[in-house]
């Protein structure tokens, strides 16, 4: 195929931006905050599993004080009972039976209140511990929204750039010959499509050609397209090929 060397430049102007619209769109659809963010995730529902854990816990303590008040509150209304009864009694035998059940209901209270003083130092660990966790979760919910805003502004980014390197490409290829831009369509598939050779080198897969190739490439007319003998790009000569 012949193609002028200016139109064959212009090629590598589309490899170019053929490049950018791939990265941009890897870009768009994988934006570096995706990965922390769905690590995040799952941490935050481990935490809020030991969360769940942690309130029942709570709850469960919180039950048993409140038992224990209960008993407390019941002990208290009885000794009140019994004491108001050994105050109007006058039978010894009576009085003597009243002091014996006060003197059980004390020691009941007694146990109650060390029960109850246990209980609530268990109750304070438990709501430093549910603390602690809502402040974990607190703390990854806020990491999660920063990134998932960073994330956010990285896709709308690589959708500016990959809108912007598609109207290039196209307003380029439009000028460009059909038959070349359908050859270059052909050969992108398997390769960089077109590149330059520099100093002996194609730039398509950096491989710097041999002395046979760059002969064959020595005698070919300036307009006609030409490939890399190894990775089948395109390949553009200018001043700078070495040749």
């Amino acid at each position: 195929m012949k193609a002028s060397p200016a139109d064959q430049r212009r090629l590598v102007e589309v490899a170019q931006l053929d490049a950018r619209i791939r990265q941009a769109e890897n870009a768009r659809k994988n934006p570096p905050q995706a990965g922390r963010v769905q690590e995040l995730l799952g941490r935050r529902q481990q935490l809020s599993q030991e969360l769940t854990t942690r309130l029942g816990a709570r709850d469960d303590l919180r039950t048993e004080l409140s038992r224990i008040e209960s008993d407390v509150a019941v002990v208290d209304a009885r000794a009140a009972r019994d004491a108001q009864r050994l105050a109007a009694s006058t039978n010894s035998k009576e009085a003597q039976g009243l002091e014996s059940e006060l003197a059980a209901l004390a020691r009941r209270k007694s146990d109650l209140e060390d029960a109850e003083l246990a209980v609530m130092e268990r109750l304070e660990l438990a709501d430093a511990g549910v603390a602690e966790q809502e402040a974990l979760i607190a703390a990854t919910n806020a990491e999660g929204t920063e990134l998932s805003a960073e994330g956010k502004r990285a896709v709308a980014e690589a959708t500016a750039a990959f809108d912007a390197a598609t109207r290039d490409r196209a307003a380029i290829a439009g000028a460009l010959p059909a038959d070349l831009v359908a050859l270059y369509d052909r050969v992108a598939v398997r390769s960089s499509g077109a590149a330059f050779l520099h100093r002996r080198t194609c730039e398509g897969c950096n491989m710097v050609l041999a002395g046979t190739d760059l002969q064959v490439l020595r005698q070919a007319p300036d307009d006609e397209v030409v490939t890399c003998p190894e990775c089948g790009c395109l390949l553009v000569r200018d001043d700078e090929s070495g040749l």
